[in-house]
């Protein structure tokens, strides 16, 4: 089934200007022919060009659709076999009639991710670089796409490569020193092995400390809006969001349910919760709604927690502020176009050195302030440099902890004067480790699992 010939609709379906059903496999010239009436037969057209057209339904010679046939001959193609790609009127039963066409002459309807599992199992991309293309397709901020793009291009593979190489040749260092110690080699001592993995360990650990970064920038960060009813956490969401998404009333209580939106905030992806204002309610409706907040709460990785500027302090808000002790927050004073009543000086004992932000968002003021704050938390204001590598994959993050402590492990046994074979298998553990990264050293399973979440047609 690696090498049949697939076919897949890459495109969004629904109304457009075109749609592409797209080929890959030994047959997939082939196939197409079979059904293309245009000027040239596709089995003789030159590789890389585009051809007008007509399909047509061998069963009644009948023509189904217009098109533009893109033939592209292997190995200069995503997949690294022969692929077609078919471009026709985007409407739904346009493209899916062109499917059938395709499926019936021979062709396989593809898995979801098949043609980039394709590309990796036929050498053009590694899995680092696999993952990255749904990276991007799912990026939904500048600098969440720049990150995909850099480790489609291999900056991850690279650094990984090298680091495996330097512990590769640390290996065989050690192999030749035990099994042909008559030959004139240079002896691997705990300081030279020492030397070596300090090397890959800080290495790691650089490409580490971008972890937290490139991961909210990958996922985006589950930001909980949050406070008591009525203190303008819905205006809030609507300002970031630049949208009337919730409900504004004066009436308390309007949210009673959980909103969710996407926004960009300075390059930073966040998924705003508006939640229903937490405090003790008979609604039942209510109650329920309070009760997902509670929950949201736990789980954010970004709080922002509304206070009315209008009024003082409440229990409620100080079991709020009480709350978030400890957790990411970012304290708002809303409604500073009215007279101030709260209590800034018994909020700055309560704040646990969160940052406080004021804001009128009636006035639409402050909002930058806010966003600012939220860039400041996370990213200390912005990136690093462009040409750092990021590692954003949760899966990469994982792998690499598992390396440094393999290294580590090493680094413990050369201290304790362990012999060096004994030191070599937790090194020869961090190259495998380092190896499921870019897929040199990673299970059959894992590869059909991680390929599974691609959409169909990619």
């Amino acid at each position: 089934m690696e090498y049949d010939t697939i076919a897949a609709i890459s495109t969004p379906m629904g109304e457009g200007a075109i749609a592409i059903v797209r080929l890959s496999g030994e047959q997939a010239v082939t196939i197409a022919d079979s059904i293309y009436k245009g000027k040239q037969s596709l089995c003789d057209v030159t590789t890389h060009t585009i051809h007008y057209g007509k399909l047509m339904d061998p069963a009644t010679d009948e023509a189904v659709e217009e098109v533009m046939m893109s033939v592209m001959r292997a190995p200069r193609t995503f997949t690294r076999e022969d692929v077609v790609e078919i471009n026709c009127h985007g409407g739904l039963v346009s493209v899916n009639r062109v499917l059938q066409l395709v499926l019936r002459e021979g062709a396989r309807l593809a898995e979801p991710g098949e043609f980039t599992k394709r590309a990796f199992l036929n050498g053009r991309i590694d899995l680092s670089q696999a993952e990255a293309v749904m990276d991007l397709i799912r990026a939904k901020t500048d600098r969440a796409m720049n990150v995909a793009l850099n480790q489609m291009e291999g900056r991850l593979s690279k650094l990984v490569s090298s680091l495996r190489q330097t512990l590769l040749e640390t290996i065989a260092h050690v192999e030749v020193n035990i099994d042909y110690p008559e030959y004139d080699a240079e002896e691997m001592t705990h300081q030279l092995l020492q030397e070596k993995l300090h090397e890959v360990k800080n290495e790691v650990a650089t490409l580490l400390t971008t972890a937290q970064q490139g991961k909210i920038l990958r996922e985006g960060l589950s930001t909980a809006i949050i406070g008591r009813p009525n203190v303008g956490k819905s205006s809030l969401m609507n300002a970031l969001v630049q949208e009337n998404k919730a409900i504004v009333t004066d009436v308390a209580g309007t949210t009673r349910d959980v909103i969710e939106e996407y926004v960009n905030v300075r390059g930073v992806p966040l998924r705003l919760v508006d939640t229903a204002g937490i405090r003790e309610t008979e609604d039942i409706v209510e109650r329920i709604g309070v009760e997902k907040s509670r929950k949201v709460l736990k789980e954010a990785d970004l709080i922002l927690l509304v206070l009315n500027n209008n009024e003082r302090l409440t229990q409620e808000d100080e079991n709020l502020l009480a709350a978030v002790k400890g957790l990411n927050a970012i304290i708002i004073i809303n409604k500073t176009d009215l007279e101030s009543h709260i209590d800034r000086d018994r909020l700055q004992q309560l704040s646990d050195n969160h940052p406080i932000i004021t804001v009128s968002l009636l006035q639409e003021e402050g909002v930058d302030r806010l966003e600012e704050g939220i860039a400041k938390l996370f990213f200390a204001g912005g990136m690093e440099a462009q040409d750092m590598t990021y590692v954003s994959n949760s899966r990469h993050i994982a792998l690499l902890q598992q390396a440094s402590g393999s290294i580590e492990e090493a680094l413990h046994g050369i201290e304790a004067s362990l012999p060096i074979d004994m030191i070599q298998i937790d090194i020869t553990r961090a190259w495998e480790i380092l190896g499921e990264i870019v897929g040199d050293t990673v299970s059959e399973s894992l590869i059909d699992q991680l390929f599974s979440q691609f959409c169909l047609g990619k």
